[in-house]
């Protein structure tokens, strides 16, 4: 990981934390000009040196601190970033319907949810000096920009971490399907999707020992294999306009980076 982007510094503004990012050189090639990156709300309330540990709720600063670093160091590669994040570390409506709550209020907590995860990452990078705009699907002008695809492409384009908050703003989608969806929306070369594992297996390998790790799946084997990393609504948005996934352990430092410069880490999902 690059040493700047670990260590922890003062506050600084979005106007000179922007100066100073577009002033940056880029230190690496990076295998695509922008990407979509998910990341699982659990992940925000996750201590990343045993991340299976759970269950993970609330927020957990320092490993915020540590995301935003990741980000950051994959950021200065040169890539536009664009993130979306789930609200598991808070609300997941699927959970709160189970219990008994009408599921459409329930995924509507859960979009409120990601706002905050999304507000709490937004603070993180532009302290560690990169310029950040939430913007969300459900209209709060107090806290975030209103989603508009071609504004969210103005702000990528100018240097900016763009933040996706409360999901694709309608209730029975989750948040791996507005991945997908705000991935083509933005033209985004990939999504790259954060896990507590180092890619698919054909089974829990926290449960057994002898799973074995793919390296490379088609989308229709996903689909066939009913593989649970993502939901079949998102692989099959991402095969349909032809969006290549990467799953790859988000807890082993300077991943993001490795994954946006194509370093064979994880598993790679595509139209093979």
């Amino acid at each position: 990981m690059n040493d700047d982007a670990s260590r922890p510094t003062s506050f600084t503004s979005p106007e000179s934390a922007e100066a100073t990012a577009l002033s940056e050189p880029p230190l690496e090639r990076p295998r695509w000009s922008r990407v979509l990156l998910k990341l699982s709300g659990e992940a925000f309330a996750a201590d990343l040196e045993h991340p299976e540990e759970g269950p993970h709720v609330g927020l957990n600063y320092r490993t915020i601190h540590t995301i935003a670093s990741e980000i950051v160091s994959a950021y200065r590669v040169g890539v536009e970033i664009a993130v979306v994040v789930g609200a598991g570390n808070i609300v997941r409506g699927e959970r709160a319907a189970e219990a008994g709550m009408e599921r459409a209020a329930a995924d509507y907590m859960g979009m409120l949810g990601t706002v905050i995860n999304s507000m709490a990452l937004q603070d993180a990078l532009e302290k560690q000096g990169v310029p950040t705009r939430v913007m969300s699907a459900i209209a709060m002008a107090e806290v975030a920009e209103p989603f508009i695809r071609r504004r969210a492409i103005r702000h990528l384009e100018k240097g900016r971490v763009v933040v996706l908050a409360a999901g694709t703003g309608n209730p029975f989608f989750t948040t791996d399907t507005a991945a997908a969806l705000r991935a083509n929306e933005i033209r985004a070369g990939a999504v790259l999707k954060a896990t507590n594992v180092d890619g698919i297996y054909d089974r829990d390998p926290h449960k057994f020992q002898d799973a074995v790790r793919y390296e490379q799946l088609s989308f229709d084997e996903c689909i066939a294999k009913n593989l649970r990393v993502m939901d079949q609504t998102a692989f099959t948005f991402c095969k349909e306009y032809d969006i290549p996934i990467v799953v790859f352990n988000i807890a082993r430092p300077g991943n993001i980076r490795r994954v946006v410069c194509g370093e064979k880490i994880g598993t790679l999902v595509g139209n093979f």
